[in-house]
């Protein structure tokens, strides 16, 4: 086995290593062998089916050619909230939100996206007896970037053709359709609305558009971040691409794990044993490197807390308002007292059949193409990467809007924008400056200030 090497968290960290997932993790054992990559289930007792659909050919391994839907709520709803994650987020990010909504909204059922990029994770050690050892002693198969060229082709258009089948399919039998998505998870729903499919705007097939905590125009300024949109950058990055960078690796410059991969492998098991075994002494804290490992015993939960929430000193985009750990005792314990409690944080990582909430192997292209798309208009440079955004004008569907912290305000000031240039009848813009960038997703429901903003605006479309 082979160790990756170790450091310590760094801080004020790049957008692009945070969006819509959280960065934390330690060094992971390199890869050798391997189970193959899980297959979606369509449905496993006390779960919520994870249905998969076929989409166009991507190049990818044999499996790839398919996105996969989490569906929470009722099959005979008439509206479908279809819900894109961030970058570095999956599917599960959106399980507990959507069981808020289906239950404050009656006849509301809403699909969480997973992209075709989730077929290359190996989540199948998440269903033996011993995680820790198949992922922490390199038994899982890991997705080599040198026999991965075909992720140099996996961009916006290609995520934007595979959301296509995902809204068609949802809006089947006349069902009214509403598009959103969690940081960059909101670019991407945003993009879709002015896209060009072959002369047709992706409006069109939408009934409502909803941003939370992410968008086009400027949305992320506010973080101290701005998009790399320039010519310069861009060529430099395609170059990069070319030359066989085909993940995003930000994630790796925490300087926890070389590996695309490895925080994201970190951080969900710590949710698992989390969840399992809240109270147990933790499974991972003696495996962790000093500059991570707390300097006193831990359980399960209490380790899972000081890698998720603001209080240990994590920026606003990777963190959120849970609690602290217990002042005494042999072994810490976790105490909530804030708006989200850890045990949601736990429960959507470990929640079935698969559990995920990251994506392991980010595209760089996806990257490049999101970052240019902020601009959100036809210009030469989106027109130089294939990007089709050519109906931004034309836009003519209700927004909704949702803020945190995290970007000081340009996340609602952008959506404005939008809105006085295109045709949109009417937008709903919100803010809790009280949560930070992840609390929207797991926050207790009497504490979601999107749940509760979120639903009316869902109920009073027509």
């Amino acid at each position: 086995m082979t160790s990756d090497p170790t450091g310590g968290p760094q801080r004020g960290l790049s957008r692009r290593a945070l969006l819509g997932g959280m960065v934390g993790g330690v060094a992971l054992a390199s890869a050798s062998g391997g189970a193959a990559v899980g297959a979606g289930r369509s449905r496993v007792a006390g779960w919520e089916p994870y249905v998969p659909l076929g989409v166009g050919s991507g190049g990818g391994p044999v499996g790839t050619d398919r996105v996969h839907v989490l569906k929470v709520g009722p099959d005979t709803a008439r509206t479908v909230l279809v819900l894109v994650p961030g970058m570095f987020g999956a599917a599960g990010d959106f399980r507990l939100l959507g069981r808020d909504l289906v239950e404050a909204v009656p006849g509301v059922q809403v699909w969480a996206f997973d992209r075709r990029e989730e077929n290359l994770a190996d989540r199948s050690g998440f269903t033996g007896p011993d995680p820790a050892g198949y992922y922490l002693d390199g038994h899982y198969r890991s997705q080599d970037p040198a026999a991965s060229a075909f992720a140099a082709r996996w961009g916006l258009a290609r995520t934007l053709e595979d959301l296509r089948t995902v809204v068609r399919a949802a809006g089947q039998g006349g069902r009214r359709v509403v598009l959103g998505g969690h940081s960059w998870g909101a670019t991407t729903a945003m993009t879709y609305a002015a896209w060009d499919f072959d002369g047709r705007p992706g409006y069109r097939d939408l009934a409502g558009l909803v941003v939370i905590d992410g968008g086009v125009r400027g949305a992320f300024d506010g973080t101290g971040e701005p998009v790399q949109d320039s010519p310069e950058e861009v060529r430099e990055r395609l170059a990069a691409i070319d030359g066989g960078s085909v993940f995003d690796m930000t994630l790796s410059a925490v300087g926890l794990g070389s590996r695309a991969e490895s925080t994201q492998i970190w951080y969900q098991l710590a949710g698992w044993y989390a969840h399992r075994d809240p109270d147990g002494r933790s499974v991972l804290q003696p495996r962790m490197p000093d500059a991570l490992r707390p300097p006193q015993p831990v359980t399960n939960a209490g380790l899972l807390g000081t890698l998720v929430d603001a209080g240990f000193g994590w920026p606003n985009d990777i963190s959120v308002h849970s609690g602290h750990l217990a002042d005494s005792g042999d072994v810490r314990g976790w105490v909530d007292t804030g708006i989200t409690p850890l045990a949601r944080v736990a429960a959507a990582y470990a929640g079935g059949p698969q559990p995920a909430v990251w994506e392991w192997y980010w595209p760089a292209r996806l990257s490049v193409d999101l970052d240019v798309a902020d601009a959100y208009a036809d210009t030469d440079l989106t027109r130089s990467l294939g990007l089709r955004l050519r109906h931004a004008a034309g836009l003519d569907t209700p927004l909704y809007a949702f803020q945190t912290s995290y970007a000081k305000g340009t996340i609602v000031s952008a959506a404005r924008e939008v809105v006085h240039n295109s045709r949109i009848p009417y937008a709903t813009y919100e803010t809790d400056n009280g949560m930070n960038h992840l609390d929207p997703l797991f926050a207790a429901p009497s504490h979601n200030t999107l749940t509760r903003t979120l639903a009316p605006f869902l109920a009073g479309l027509r």
